[in-house]
């Protein structure tokens, strides 16, 4: 008979819980970062490369990259552990436990982080490129780009976050 884990979020399916598929996961996080990552330095490159208007990637467009990077970074760097720390015994999330109260603060930025990343990289599409009316592609395309890399570092992010957070059938807690 099977026990039903105890978790932040319930999914209609069961993850599978080997090192095996663990690692798999952070390949499949890091092969998504990288093609956010190449879909921005195309459009930079092609922007001071390539782009015969008059439209360039400024620091206003890197803005987004940068905080869904930051983003990525601090929420990978919460443990699960510290975030239920304090609801393992009371049954609740309402505890007191001021190293979880203190991880979820940080959660919710890194998520905020991220957010301001996808939405910023989408009002710099809307206001640089489709208001002045820049419909040729390879122009419209250094925004939409910005768009791409952006959702691709968040969807990123949470395979990340998935694949660490997995646990593996042997693995034992050493901490007194």
């Amino acid at each position: 008979m099977e026990t039903d884990r105890q978790g932040l979020f319930r999914l209609p399916f069961k993850l599978p819980s080997s090192a095996k598929a663990r690692s798999v996961g952070v390949y499949i996080a890091g092969a998504l970062y990288a093609i956010g990552a190449w879909s921005f330095f195309d459009a930079a490159i092609y922007s001071r490369k390539a782009n015969a208007s008059s439209v360039h990637v400024t620091f206003v467009d890197w803005i987004p990259f940068i905080c869904s990077t930051l983003g990525m970074i601090v929420v990978n760097s919460i443990e699960k552990n510290r975030l239920i720390q304090d609801a393992m015994g009371s049954g609740s999330f309402s505890g007191s436990s001021s190293m979880a109260w203190q991880a979820r603060v940080i959660l919710f930025l890194g998520f905020a982080l991220l957010a301001g990343g996808i939405s910023g990289s989408i009002v710099v599409l809307i206001l640089k490129f489709l208001v002045k009316d820049f419909t040729s592609y390879p122009t419209l395309g250094m925004g939409v780009n910005n768009v791409v890399g952006n959702f691709c570092i968040a969807l990123s992010c949470v395979v990340l976050w998935i694949a660490q957070n997995v646990e593996d059938e042997y693995s034992y807690s050493l901490t007194l």
